[in-house]
């Protein structure tokens, strides 16, 4: 029986990680499916009113986040294109590889894998990224954005609790662990 503590190479991954690809794939399909609502239900940049802090409102984003360098001059697309598929590859070999006693860390990268994907086939297929929620207090209103956008806000948060909180208490484990 292989010894579990030897390192595994590059391509190899634990199988149990595949949980954690599901939860990209559901991401990535719950935000294409309210990207193609919102296209086929919402007239562009109509506000439909849903609460008193939240409209859908179509719009098309052909920057980054919060419209981030929409006005380029369209080198933005190539670029935010590479970067997303260039991460997205990175995350799926971080993801694979991730112990089974870890939780919060893969849960975090599959959510920003998912948000990544999601965007970046918008941005290939369209041109532009599907934003349609738009949340806004008075006349103070917060950019709009769309699932994918939710997914990797939630994935950063989960990964700088993973790396504030309990990044130090996986290694004191390991330490005790060597020292007994």
């Amino acid at each position: 029986m292989p010894n579990p503590q030897n390192k595994k190479g590059l391509f190899q991954f634990y199988p149990h990680n595949l949980v954690w690809v599901g939860l990209s794939i559901v991401a990535i399909i719950l935000d294409q499916w309210t990207k193609w609502f919102a296209t086929t239900h919402l007239n562009y940049a109509d506000p439909v009113p849903v609460l008193p802090f939240l409209n859908w409102t179509l719009l098309h984003n052909y920057g980054a986040a919060f419209s981030f360098l929409s006005d380029a001059g369209g080198w933005q697309r190539y670029f935010f294109t590479s970067l997303a598929a260039l991460v997205s590859v990175i995350f799926v070999f971080w993801l694979m590889r991730m112990p089974k006693k870890i939780v919060i860390l893969p849960m975090a990268i599959a959510l920003i894998l998912g948000g990544a994907i999601g965007n970046l086939i918008d941005r290939v297929t369209l041109g532009y990224v599907v934003d349609f929620i738009h949340v806004y207090y008075n006349n103070s209103h917060f950019p709009a954005f769309n699932i994918a956008d939710s997914a990797i806000t939630v994935g950063t948060i989960l990964l700088l609790i993973d790396t504030f909180f309990l990044e130090k208490h996986r290694i004191q484990r390991a330490e005790a662990q060597q020292n007994d």
